[in-house]
């Protein structure tokens, strides 16, 4: 399974940005679903998590409320809508399948294929 993350750019603070990651085969409605994202110096820090029936989502609380994961098993793609952007939202994106229980979205030794990444640049 490749996995391909895109749609990252440069927006404005308050703007929004949906990002989508595309899997080679037709296998995200086997896993769970993940998105991450890391700056410099940093880990890659959980952000949502979709499980393979759609439901099951889950929002790190520094997104809860601005950002929303979604899915669409007959584009094997699955979407992170971004919105109300803050400079701190900089980062590279990644999106991540596995099969972590909910409770463990978070872990990320728990995914199996991660994307190649994809710069979000939030400027003030």
């Amino acid at each position: 399974v490749q996995l391909q993350a895109s749609g990252g750019g440069l927006v404005q603070a308050g703007g929004s940005l949906r990002l989508s990651c595309t899997a080679s085969e037709g296998t995200l409605s086997s896993y769970v679903i993940s998105w991450f994202r890391q700056t410099p110096g940093q880990e890659r820090a959980f952000l949502a998590g979709i499980r393979r029936t759609g439901s099951g989502t889950k929002y790190a609380d520094s997104v809860k409320g601005r950002f929303t994961i979604s899915k669409d098993d007959s584009k094997s793609a699955v979407y992170l809508q971004m919105t109300s952007l803050k400079p701190e939202d900089s980062a590279v994106y990644y999106c991540a399948v596995g099969r972590p229980v909910y409770s463990a979205y978070d872990h990320m030794g728990l995914y199996y294929y991660w994307g190649q990444g994809t710069q979000v640049t939030v400027s003030s």
